[in-house]
């Protein structure tokens, strides 16, 4: 199911992607074109050329310098894009693995548990046993619950981002909002990824409107990661939506994406252990009346 959504989102990105590139290098030559008949007939144009030939100005050594300084810059540039296209390709990849192991995981928690339970009860004692079915529910509940909330929270900011797209007027609001949607299934930063692709399918037909979008995705983001994200993921597993910032904030820096996925189901099951021990300890403490 979640290879499918990937694929229909791919199908319907990719090819607009490509056109829009496409359509920026085939329009490349025509505004070099209208640049320079407006330097050629700019009188504005002619009285700089004059002034400067007044001048004595080496520009053949000005012209070497900045042939280096472009060819040196375009090498890091690009580079860095290399290296930022496999970092967030290897990312992305390590996200869908994680993500389509916890889904296989949690639809196959019967036949895994019946096996355990085989397991347990040749080689554990009954306690240790109850002890440890107790804690596998509380985690099969924790891991249940985020990928529901997670897959919720990603259909509304998808759906938020393609409804604001459409009312200010940006071009492939569906196809960017699905993106968008898929790309927030990784925690806190997928919708970063989704708005980048965003603002090149936009900015290369109109660098203003692109501009606009990225304002557009910010202010979004801030509401996703400040409002939404804390209410519906923390909601749906029972965290406080700082300990849901916080789980993610140190299972980033630790593991990376994988860490970000794992950390919220992981941190809401040692606190619904720790939450039912302490309400445990304190009705024991309740005085009983005769």
């Amino acid at each position: 199911m979640i290879i499918a959504i990937i694929a229909w989102v791919l199908r319907l990105v990719l090819p607009q992607f490509i056109t829009a590139i496409s359509s920026f290098f085939s329009s490349l030559p025509d505004v070099i074109d209208q640049l320079n008949k407006w330097l050629n007939n700019s009188n504005q144009a002619s009285a700089i050329t004059s002034q400067l030939e007044t001048t004595k100005i080496d520009w053949n050594t000005i012209q070497s310098k900045i042939m280096k300084f472009i060819s040196s810059g375009l090498s890091g540039v690009f580079s860095s894009t290399i290296s930022i296209f496999g970092s967030l390709s290897k990312g992305i990849f390590n996200f869908i693995l994680a993500l389509t192991f916890a889904i296989y995981l949690v639809s196959g928690k019967e036949v895994i548990g019946s096996r355990l339970n085989r397991v347990f009860d040749a080689f554990v004692s009954q306690k240790i046993m109850r002890k440890t079915r107790y804690v596998l529910h509380i985690a099969d509940k924790s891991f249940s619950s985020f990928i529901a909330g997670q897959v919720t929270e990603a259909f509304i900011l998808g759906t938020l981002c393609a409804l604001g797209m459409w009312i200010f007027r940006f071009p492939n609001a569906l196809s960017i909002g699905a993106l968008v949607g898929m790309t927030a299934l990784i925690p806190m930063i997928g919708a970063w990824i989704g708005g980048v692709v965003g603002f090149v399918l936009i900015a290369v037909t109109s660098p203003i409107q692109g501009i606009l979008f990225v304002i557009y995705i910010i202010v979004l983001q801030q509401l996703e990661g400040n409002l939404i994200y804390p209410r519906v993921v923390g909601g749906s597993i029972g965290l406080p939506g700082i300990l849901v910032l916080v789980a993610i904030t140190v299972g980033g820096g630790l593991a990376g994406i994988v860490g970000m996925l794992l950390s919220v189901p992981i941190v809401a099951t040692i606190y619904q252990l720790v939450r039912n021990a302490t309400l445990k300890k304190e009705h024991k403490k309740i005085p009983t009346q005769d």
